[in-house]
């Protein structure tokens, strides 16, 4: 069998809070993904999902287990596996060109080719006449629009996304969603993306992968069977709103048990 892109194995992560007590936000928790496959993580708040996340960026360690990038531990920050985040985090004293370009330019490319790459991903996040501009001067899915080029102009592997377009409004989200599939089918990179809203996980998603409430651990694995290019009228069909209807039973019987525990803890 061919290793996989990314892996974790039996991985828990322990936290220890200000006045001394210990919180497991992840245990015991194996996952596997592919090259070139579209992951989508739902869950309750609190389930660990920016917790694996930040572990296979490398920002954190697991307290147990292991996470591997081509089989190989990830052991410091990974620059293979680029990650994009829900705020918006271009750099304000920099037009759009330079925020995309600044990848290339820690990495040494020349000013003539950083120009030249950078436009190709502007242009490809539809910002072509907004190279020039500041982020002050950009709405928010813009914004996120010039993050995703910034972060697709450093060519890593991997895209890790955690929650990216939660902060945006209905169309747009739905705009970006439809782009970054685009996106993903002409460059093959590997995404692990978190969010919330199960429609969306639904339009993204290859696989999705449904964590348990706190500590988290992987209670279901659901294969997307609807076919790409996943249009939002797809969500009409019969066969959307079965897998729906199979998506959210695995996932309220999490968020019951959250709400509960928040409840017993007060």
């Amino acid at each position: 069998m061919a290793t996989p892109m990314l892996a974790a194995d039996r991985v828990s992560k322990i936290y220890r809070t200000p006045n001394g007590q210990e919180v497991t936000a992840v245990a015991d928790l194996s996952l596997t993904v592919d090259e070139g496959e579209f992951i989508c993580i739902v869950g309750a708040s609190g389930c660990g999902k920016s917790t694996l996340i930040n572990m296979f960026a490398g920002f954190i360690q697991p307290t147990r287990g292991v996470v591997t990038l081509h089989g190989k531990p990830i052991t410091t920050i990974e620059p293979r596996c680029g990650m994009m985040f829900q705020q918006y985090v271009l750099f304000p004293w920099k037009t759009v060109r330079h925020n995309v370009e600044y990848p290339l330019a820690l990495r040494g490319v020349s000013r003539s080719q950083r120009r030249k790459i950078a436009q190709r991903f502007i242009d490809m996040v539809q910002l072509t006449d907004f190279g020039d501009r500041y982020p002050a001067e950009l709405s928010g899915g813009m914004q996120q629009r010039a993050s995703l080029a910034r972060l697709l102009a450093g060519d890593p592997e991997v895209l890790l996304m955690d929650e990216p377009f939660a902060a945006l409004d209905a169309m747009t989200r739905q705009v970006l969603q439809e782009e970054l599939l685009n996106i993903q089918d002409k460059s093959g990179k590997t995404i692990l993306f978190i969010t919330h809203n199960l429609d969306e996980a639904l339009t993204l998603g290859d696989r999705i992968i449904v964590l348990s409430s706190r500590p988290g651990r992987v209670k279901a694995i659901i294969e997307n069977t609807l076919p790409r290019p996943r249009h939002v009228s797809a969500q009409l069909s019969p066969e959307y709103l079965a897998l729906k209807a199979r998506l959210w039973a695995e996932v309220e019987e999490e968020v019951n048990r959250h709400v509960q525990s928040q409840q017993a803890e007060k």
